[in-house]
Parts: structure tokens; C-alpha cells; sequence
């Protein structure tokens, strides 16, 4: 696994940057969002395994085309996600997460899916393949959900909105509420934190899939939640250098 240094410092140099070029005009903010739509819904599909490419994933959602040879489900996830970002783009003009927030990003993400789980926490066991990491028990989910929302007004107060971001990842994933979907929705979430906040939109390039999945079990199983911040903190980096390269042009 690759050692990430932590670029927080260098993160708030490029905020105070991308602030400068503010308020941008209708047209780019527009641009942007689809730019956007498109990316996030790729990469964090492609990160649990969907196989659609990004030229698909653009396809699907731009012109409703199905993709020959690829699974239907995939098709799902990409339709699902996109409606999870318009959910996203609406919340992030609020103040706070709750509840009804996450369930309904899952039930927009899912219903095409599983209709029955989609926005409901789930009511079984469940594993993460690949991980020595194991989730709470499903009577236990109802109050982690409570507690979790409860402290993210403390965490937000307490840390820089990338360590925060991170964290609501983290503990988010820990908890793993859902059947199926929480990657996808701890993502989310995170960008969530990150808008709220003035910061752009994350993507986890398909290509640190290994590096991310590593630095959260170390998170998760050894309690060690630095080399996930780093991590992220350098997804973020990457990410505001793109935006203000796409603003400048």
C-alpha cells in the first residue's frame, strides 16, 4: 500500500483559490454539475465492481441508451446514482444530515434494485467480502444510526472539514446500515460533508481502489483512522487541482 501524506495544509490554498473565482457563472456551474454527475456515479460504481466505463455511464444517463452486454443491475446503479446526486446537490444548500437524508439517498440509489430494502436499514447479518472487519449486529443499526447523526454536528465543530469528511466516511461504513449500496452512500455522504462546507466534489479514481480499501480497514479493524484521512485528504487535493483547472479553462 502506498504511503499518502496528509495535504490538508495544501488543501486550504487551493480553496482560498477556487474562492477567489467565485461566484461562478450559471453556464460553468451547469457544466459543472454534469461533469460531475457523470464522474462520481463512474467512479463509485466502478469502485463496488459495476462495469460500465465512463463513456457508458455517460451514455446511459445522457441519452437512456442500455449498454449490449452489460448487466442490467449496472444499469440500475448508474440510473440510481444519478438521482442520489440530485438529492446531494439539494442537501448541500442546507446545514445538517439526518436521518431521513441517508435513508432517502439510499432509496433513490436502490429502489430499481431492491425495492423492498431500498431506503430501510437492513434486518440481517452482513459481510464485507475481502475484509477481516465485522459489521454490527442488525438490532444494533437503528441506535449507531441515531448516535451517528447526533455527533456530526460535534465532529464538524471539533475538525477540518477533510478530516471530518473522512471521518463521517469512516463511521458511516463501519456501521454498514444497509443490504447493500453503503460504499456508495458513505461517498456520498462524504461529498455531502465537503459541499456543505464550500469544498468541490471528491472522486476516488477506480485506480486507488486497493489504497482505499486498505487505509478503511485499517481504520475499522485497527482503530488507526490517520492513513484513511491522508488518503482522502490527497483524493481531495487531486480533485480541487482538476476544479481549478476546469474553471481556468
Amino acid at each position: 500500500m502506498m504511503i499518502y501524506k496528509n495535504k490538508i495544509a495544501e488543501i486550504d490554498k487551493l480553496k482560498k483559490e477556487i474562492d477567489r473565482y467565485r461566484p461562478l457563472s450559471d453556464d460553468l456551474l451547469s457544466q459543472l454539475k454534469e461533469y460531475y454527475r457523470i464522474g462520481l456515479t463512474y467512479s463509485s460504481n466502478a469502485l463496488e465492481g459495476n462495469s460500465l466505463t465512463e463513456t457508458e455511464t455517460k451514455v446511459v444517463l445522457e441519452d437512456g441508451i442500455t449498454i449490449g452486454g452489460k448487466p442490467l443491475r449496472d444499469h440500475y446503479e448508474a440510473s440510481g446514482h444519478s438521482e442520489a446526486y440530485n438529492l446531494l446537490l439539494d442537501l448541500s444548500k442546507k446545514n445538517r444530515i439526518t436521518q431521513k437524508d441517508i435513508l432517502t439517498l439510499h432509496q433513490l440509489f436502490y429502489w430499481r434494485i431492491d425495492k423492498e430494502n431500498a431506503g430501510k436499514y437492513r434486518k440481517t447479518k452482513v459481510i464485507i467480502p475481502g475484509s477481516n472487519y465485522i459489521p454490527p449486529p442488525a438490532n444494533e443499526i437503528p441506535d449507531l444510526m441515531k448516535k451517528f447523526v447526533k455527533n456530526i454536528p460535534l465532529l464538524k465543530r471539533k475538525y477540518h472539514p477533510v478530516e471530518f469528511s473522512a471521518l463521517i466516511h469512516k463511521e458511516f461504513a463501519a456501521i454498514h446500515p444497509f443490504v447493500d449500496g453503503n460504499g456508495r452512500i458513505a461517498r456520498l455522504l462524504m461529498n455531502l460533508c465537503l459541499l456543505q462546507q464550500g469544498y468541490t466534489i471528491t472522486i476516488i479514481p477506480p485506480i486507488k481502489r486497493v489504497d482505499y480499501i486498505d487505509t478503511l480497514e485499517i481504520a475499522h479493524t485497527k482503530g488507526d483512522s490517520k492513513p484513511f484521512i491522508n488518503f482522502i485528504s490527497c483524493m481531495v487535493y487531486e480533485s480541487l487541482t482538476e476544479y481549478i483547472r476546469m474553471i481556468k479553462g
